[in-house]
């Protein structure tokens, strides 16, 4: 079921909420400019969705307060009280609040301490205490919490899910983002995308032995922890009872408000959401989990941790980073060495790259190197190649790598490449930058040719008539490494004699070559074969081999079209300049004889 489906089928019009909540936006005009709306309207909707949650249980937890305020150690059972790992002990409702316009800021701030220290942390990573006195400045304050006392921004549970609050937080912040001017896909990943990731790690997983430990899931870049929310309810519908935790780190603090917010609704464990920078802050050292699953971002540069980075680089295998280094105008080879860092033996990971990660770097270079590592341990299952425009903030080639520490024997020492660049349904309106869906029947094509894992092209037709096409290419993972030799030719003397030293010929650096022989190919017969009958005397320096890996996708499926015959095009050029002729004898007459 993809993503609209969801919500037609949850019955609640996500859209219509989220237009509703931000029309609170109309009560900041002229206090906030536009760009500014996200800052107020984002925390009163994790702050109401909050109150909303706590109602029903809000005088149980004051006659619980009165009765335990004595003691040092009081949240847990204020937490029972209120059912949730958070609570609040402020006597206050937003429509109490609301009944005296002359105190609301002294009120409102009565309200918000009342609120449980994990709370607390979300609201002030979110920079909102700020914007009380910037609020109550402009005297807006009292028409803010006014408007989210109507009935259209109920955001109790009964009225709309954890789920479909996460699908409204993604459309805020996707609004904020663009009347910030800037990327909304920097924040989340389209559902569309994230069902075909969730779909691909869980595919051939077992979740019904009541006995098993609940299976753990972590994001490195979480966002608003939608990737989370995902894989929950994906492994949830395929066994109701199965039990899963979910782990987080974020970097922005008004996403990682809403995630922390989000899972602590959820009834999770907030401690299980960190904020920081997991490159260098990393929250969850000695941590391993069942299932990794992240779109991190690319293309930006890890200057700014670069000393922590190269510092964990020399612990070798005692650190993340041991095996290499990316070069520093692109950090997302960091990550995937993260993730890995935090598999479980058995552990999966789907982890969203652009095209640099599969070729950029020379033999022995970092980004080498870290291919070199993944492939030979054989934990490189498969890659799928997206449709360009699938993102909100890109239109360029993208691709999610699927790695596995315990293959299936059938997919031992094999790689799946999937082309699934010609896989998508048109968006009828685009949303930044996205401009194709991956729909339901769009994924399980992705996923036929996944389950199949051999050399195939898999067709079928949609609702307008078009036919969409996915290609899989099964390829021995041996087939992606080369040797990168160094070829040295003899210093001649002006007889044209090599030049010897103690009985060796002396290498004539300006002749010096290299070449590249697949990994798969005896290097020495290579060199006889295609090298010495044009370079006589000519030897490997076998010191200085190195080997490399690179993923060929492009040339894996490219398809040669063969050129139309030219008499064939001699022909329609004819035909066409008749054709032509034609017409403007009949717009200005027959002044003279056509030529043949």
């Amino acid at each position: 079921m993809d993503s609209n489906e969801k919500i037609k089928a949850v019955g609640i019009n996500i859209q219509e909420k989220a237009n509703l909540i931000w029309n609170v936006a109309n009560s900041l005009f002229g206090a906030y400019k536009p760009h500014e709306y996200g800052l107020v309207i984002l925390p009163m909707v994790v702050i109401k969705r909050f109150h909303d949650c706590l109602l029903p249980t809000h005088e149980k937890i004051l006659e619980t307060y009165e009765k335990i305020k004595h003691l040092a150690v009081r949240d847990g059972f204020l937490y029972s009280a209120s059912g949730y790992h958070f609570y609040n002990t402020s006597p206050f409702t937003f429509e109490r609040l609301k009944t005296d316009p002359e105190n609301i800021k002294a009120n409102f701030e009565a309200y918000l301490a009342g609120f449980s220290d994990n709370i607390a942390d979300v609201l002030a990573r979110m920079g909102f205490y700020n914007q009380i006195d910037r609020m109550s400045d402009a005297g807006v304050l009292y028409q803010v919490i006014s408007d989210f006392c109507e009935d259209n921004a109920d955001m109790s549970p009964d009225k709309i899910s954890a789920i479909d609050m996460g699908y409204v937080f993604e459309n805020l912040v996707q609004r904020f983002s663009e009347s910030y001017d800037e990327e909304a896909g920097s924040h989340f990943t389209s559902r569309d995308i994230i069902y075909l990731m969730c779909d691909m790690l869980t595919m051939e997983a077992d979740f019904s032995d009541p006995d098993a430990p609940a299976k753990t899931v972590y994001d490195m870049a979480m966002g608003t922890s939608q990737m989370l929310t995902c894989m929950e309810e994906r492994i949830k519908a395929l066994d109701s009872e199965a039990d899963i935790i979910c782990y987080g780190q974020e970097i922005n603090p008004f996403t990682f408000g809403i995630a922390k917010a989000d899972m602590l609704i959820r009834g999770g464990d907030p401690n299980n959401m960190q904020f920081g920078n997991t490159l260098n802050d990393d929250k969850f050292s000695g941590y391993t989990f069942d299932y990794c699953i992240s779109n991190p971002p690319f293309g930006i540069d890890w200057k700014r941790e670069a000393t922590d980075i190269e510092k964990e680089y020399k612990l070798g295998d005692a650190g993340r980073f041991g095996v290499g280094l990316p070069a520093k105008s692109d950090g997302q080879m960091l990550f995937m060495l993260n993730g890995i860092a935090k598999l479980k033996d058995t552990g999966r990971m789907a982890i969203i790259q652009n095209g640099s990660s599969l070729f950029t770097g020379d033999a022995g270079s970092g980004q080498s190197e870290i291919r070199r590592y993944i492939i030979e341990n054989d934990w490189l299952d498969a890659i799928v190649q997206l449709p360009n425009d699938s993102f909100y903030n890109t239109g360029i080639a993208t691709y999610i790598w699927v790695i596995t520490k315990d293959k299936p024997q059938s997919h031992r020492e094999h790689v799946l490449l999937i082309d699934a660049s010609g896989c998508y349904e048109q968006r009828r309106k685009p949303i930044g930058n996205k401009r194709v869906d991956i729909t339901e029947v769009c994924r399980n094509l992705i996923i036929e040719a996944y389950g199949d894992y051999t050399s195939r092209t898999y067709t079928t037709t949609i609702v307008d008539g078009k036919t969409i096409t996915v290609k899989s290419k099964r390829m021995e993972s041996i087939a992606l490494g080369y040797n990168k030799i160094t070829v040295e030719s003899p210093r001649l003397d002006k007889d044209g004699k090599p030049v010897l030293k103690k009985g060796k010929p002396i290498a004539d650096t300006s002749k010096r070559d290299t070449e590249v022989i697949p990994l798969d190919e005896d290097m020495d017969a290579y060199f006889e074969r295609e090298v010495l009958p044009y370079r006589p005397g000519a030897w490997i320096d076998k010191g200085k081999t190195k080997v490399g890996y690179e993923i060929p996708f492009t040339k894996t499926f490219y398809e040669y079209l063969e050129m139309e015959p030219a008499d064939e095009i001699a022909k329609r050029i004819k035909a066409h300049e008749r054709n032509l002729m034609t017409k403007l004898q009949a717009l200005f007459g027959n002044g003279g004889e056509q030529d043949e």
